[in-house]
């Protein structure tokens, strides 16, 4: 056996953050692009682009620049708070996940 967490962050008790909307942010980092984020995760661009409009309007704050045209085509970039939020959610998962793991084993044992 093994525990399994799902976490998310609110405000206001509005759903601001959680594993999904990490997974989303941290692909359009590393492909560039809004687009590519959403294709990584089998998602519509309007429906990736709705989720970090939703996120900026819960938290008040923008998360992502982009920039028009040029020769390769635009390019989208987290912003330094899009960064830190992300870095945040991490570093909270992996420590929610570290306290699970060890909580679990105290109550079923290493074997569960």
């Amino acid at each position: 056996m093994q525990p399994r967490v799902k976490l998310w962050v609110e405000k206001d008790g509005l759903l601001v953050f959680s594993d999904y909307r990490a997974e989303l942010l941290d692909h359009i980092a590393k492909t560039g692009s809004i687009s590519g984020g959403a294709e990584r995760m089998g998602l519509s661009y309007r429906r990736a682009w709705g989720k970090i409009k939703e996120i900026e309007h819960n938290l008040g704050v923008r998360l992502v620049w982009s920039e028009v045209g040029g020769l390769g085509g635009g390019r989208t970039k987290l912003s330094p708070e899009g960064e830190e939020l992300l870095a945040r959610y991490r570093a909270f998962r992996a420590a929610a996940k570290s306290h699970v793991k060890r909580d679990f084993v105290e109550a079923f044992g290493r074997g569960g």
